[in-house]
This record gives C-alpha cells, sequence and structure tokens, in this order.
C-alpha cells in the first residue's frame, strides 16, 4: 500500500457526504490526493468503486438512484441536466415500471448536455446533445434535472407502445404536474422523430382522457365503433357539482369508469367510490365499472355491456354537461 499521503480528508469527506458518496476523479486530486493513492483505493478489492469513468462511489455495495443520477451529472459535466425517466421519478411520476419502453434499459440514465459535449455514453448513463437545453430546471441539492414538460417528452419520444407513451402523459396531466398547453409546447418545439405517438396521447388527454386505462377504453369504443363518448366531463345539477365519470354518453345517461386504483384512487378511497356511484345513480345515471384487465382482456364483452346500456338509457335533462377543458385542446391544435 502507498505511504498515506497529506490531502484534506475531512473536505473530501464533506464532499461525498453532500454527493451521496461519489466523488469525480478531479475532485479528489483538488482535495490533494495523488493519482497513486486513488488508484489504490479504485483497485479491484479496494474500498471505492467506478461508476463511470472519472467517477467513483466512496463506499462498497449498490449505488443508489441518487448516488447512480449524479454520478451521471458529474461524468456529462457541468452543463449537464437529468431528463427523461431520471427527471420523471424526481418529480414522482412514471413510476411503474410497465412504462419503460419494451427492451430498453430500465436502469437507463438520460442527460442533456450541450451540442459541443465530446463525451459518448457509458455505462448506464445515454447523453444527448441538444441546442435546447434547459433555460429553467430544478434543482435538489446537487442534482439538476428537467421541468416536468421537458422530462415527459424526453422520457416518451422513444417509446414504440401507445399504451406506454399514454401512460406518462396522461399521470403527468392528471397529477397536475403540468399542463396539456405545456406538453404541446414541447412537442412543438422538439425534434420530429418520436412525435408521432407523443402527439397522438396529447390529444387523447386533450379529449379527457387521464389514465392509460382510459386510453385502453377509448381504443375498445373505437374499434367496436359505439358512440364516442364525452371523458372526465364535468356533470351538474342546477349549480351544483355531481361527478366527473370517466366516460360518459349524456344521450343515453350512461356513465363508464375504468376503475384502475394505480390512478384514481387508493384502497382508502373505494368508499368515495361507491358515494360518487350512489349519486349519480340516484339521478338516474346507469353507472358501469370495468377494471383495466377485463378492458383490455375481455373487449367484446365489455363492448356488449356498454352497447345494451346505451340501448336502454334515456336522456337526463336535468343533469348539465361541462365537456373538458377545451381551451387546452385548442392549445394542441395550435402546437402542430
Amino acid at each position: 500500500m502507498p505511504r498515506t499521503a497529506q490531502f484534506d480528508r475531512q473536505a473530501l469527506a464533506a464532499l461525498a457526504a453532500k454527493q451521496h458518496g461519489v466523488v469525480a476523479r478531479a475532485q479528489a486530486l483538488h482535495s490533494g490526493m495523488t493519482e497513486r493513492v486513488l488508484d489504490y483505493r479504485i483497485r479491484g478489492a479496494g474500498p471505492w468503486q467506478v461508476l463511470l469513468p472519472g467517477v467513483y462511489l466512496t463506499h462498497t455495495g449498490r449505488p443508489d438512484d441518487e448516488a447512480r443520477e449524479l454520478a451521471a451529472l458529474l461524468y456529462a459535466g457541468p452543463q449537464s441536466v437529468l431528463t427523461g425517466a431520471a427527471a420523471l421519478r424526481r418529480h414522482e411520476l412514471a413510476q411503474q415500471r410497465d412504462s419503460v419502453p419494451t427492451g430498453d434499459r430500465i436502469d437507463a440514465v438520460d442527460v442533456l448536455v450541450p451540442l459541443a459535449t465530446q463525451r459518448s455514453d457509458a455505462g448506464y448513463v445515454r447523453l444527448h446533445r441538444t441546442a435546447r437545453l434547459p433555460e429553467g430546471f430544478c434543482v435538489a441539492g446537487e442534482v439538476r434535472f428537467a421541468l416536468p414538460p421537458r422530462a415527459v417528452a424526453d422520457a416518451v419520444r422513444p417509446m414504440t407502445n401507445l399504451s406506454d407513451v399514454r401512460a406518462v402523459v396522461a399521470e403527468a396531466v392528471q397529477r397536475r404536474r403540468c399542463s396539456i398547453s405545456h406538453l404541446a409546447g414541447e412537442l412543438a418545439a422538439g425534434p420530429a422523430w418520436g412525435s408521432s405517438l407523443f402527439r397522438r396521447a396529447l390529444t387523447e388527454v386533450a379529449e379527457g382522457i387521464r389514465s392509460a386505462a382510459e386510453g385502453d377504453l377509448r381504443d375498445l369504443i373505437v374499434r367496436a365503433r359505439l358512440p364516442m363518448p364525452l371523458f372526465n366531463p364535468r356533470l351538474l345539477v342546477g349549480q351544483d357539482f355531481l361527478a366527473m365519470p370517466d366516460c360518459w354518453w349524456p344521450e343515453s345517461g350512461v356513465a363508464a369508469e375504468a376503475d384502475s386504483r394505480a390512478w384514481h384512487f387508493s384502497p382508502d378511497d373505494w368508499e368515495q367510490t361507491m358515494a360518487r356511484h350512489a349519486r349519480m345513480s340516484a339521478h338516474g345515471i346507469v353507472v358501469l365499472h370495468f377494471p383495466p384487465r377485463q378492458i383490455r382482456y375481455q373487449r367484446q364483452q365489455v363492448a356488449s355491456i356498454i352497447r345494451q346500456a346505451l340501448a336502454a338509457g334515456r336522456q337526463l335533462p336535468q343533469i348539465r354537461t361541462i365537456p373538458a377543458d377545451q381551451s387546452e385542446a385548442l392549445a394542441l391544435s395550435r402546437s402542430g
């Protein structure tokens, strides 16, 4: 082992603690550590691990998400910004693994860097050279990450499955992390590649779709050639709010709910869901409930139930309908 070198151990320890156990080679050398001592620490059986070229974890064990993402930024450079799934995680979005593109690297970290950046992808880090580095971004400790509209746009462009794209876009709007108009702005300002499914999902959300399950129900309705309902309208009796069903056929007084707990409610909210059902039923509305699995795998049965309900239903003049926000749909149409 090399003789102990004189370096600022306290400063380096404080830096590592602030950076979730991660330090860059230049930072270690700046503290006074010699090349020899540093190389000894990152040897095969040493106390430090090499996460990325020139970036190290100062303890053994598996790095957590915080460490991996900070290491990605240290590798990418001082102007880099997390985007895509890593940024969505920090906004508490797209936590479900089925939102990740099929066949993609689930653990990949996407980072925006200036066009002039010379470095290439390394390990789990994917660098995206761009002339549109975010002027504004979020900061949490030492980590920089894109605002929700940019993070959503960058996350969905590589996706090849509409359901995956719909899930990310709908969740961001449903949980009010960003508006449809902000997403439309990213769609218009970004590259043409990967925009088709993004545009389609955004159009659905502008129509009122607020979850992947609702999107699947919309697909079923289209394929079964059923009348197109209003999605997530506000129903009122006089001036009093009644409910906001997932689907609403005002001509027949029929409402349908895609009962996905992942999107609409926690188990503790079940009583509220039943109370909403009771309120609608009390005013003569026929309320249909379909779990996501039934919508996806029992399409003919679901379509038949809806068709029968529409045939037996009737218009309810006491129910006033306010469709989903039309101003955001207009913003979307202007973007493309």
